[in-house]
């Protein structure tokens, strides 16, 4: 479905959304002090944080129906973790709450978007 104010799909505009999550995640993830529990939070929150970009681009190669909500279950299982480190990282003052709403507002959406499709599918048997 294309946007009629946009030249891109919506597809290709929530894979940008999600790229750019990504972006955001590497570098709140080097933002992160430089301890032993920045480090764990760090490793945690680029593996949750960047992994729902490629996956939501594997769904719109998907092979099949199931494949696609499949990938697509996974990206909102990530973006739900990612919400859970970065309210982590607010909670224990390691970066400050300010420039974490951003990021998390975006989190929310992203898994907000996502699960509506995944609902429509499903009810789309």
């Amino acid at each position: 479905m294309k946007m009629e104010n946009n030249s891109k799909t919506m597809g290709d505009q929530i894979e940008d959304r999600l790229l750019d999550f990504a972006v955001r995640v590497i570098r709140l993830s080097k933002a992160l002090p430089q301890d032993d529990v920045g480090s764990h939070i760090a490793k945690q929150i680029m593996r949750s944080g960047t992994s729902p970009a490629p996956n939501y681009a594997e769904a719109r190669g998907g092979e099949s129906r199931a494949d696609f909500k499949h990938k697509l279950g996974i990206v909102v299982k990530e973006l739900n973790e990612t919400k859970i480190w970065l309210r982590m990282i607010e909670k224990a003052d390691l970066i400050q709450a300010d420039r974490l709403n951003g990021i998390t507002r975006e989190a929310v959406e992203l898994a907000k978007i996502i699960q509506a499709s995944l609902t429509t599918l499903r009810s789309n048997k």
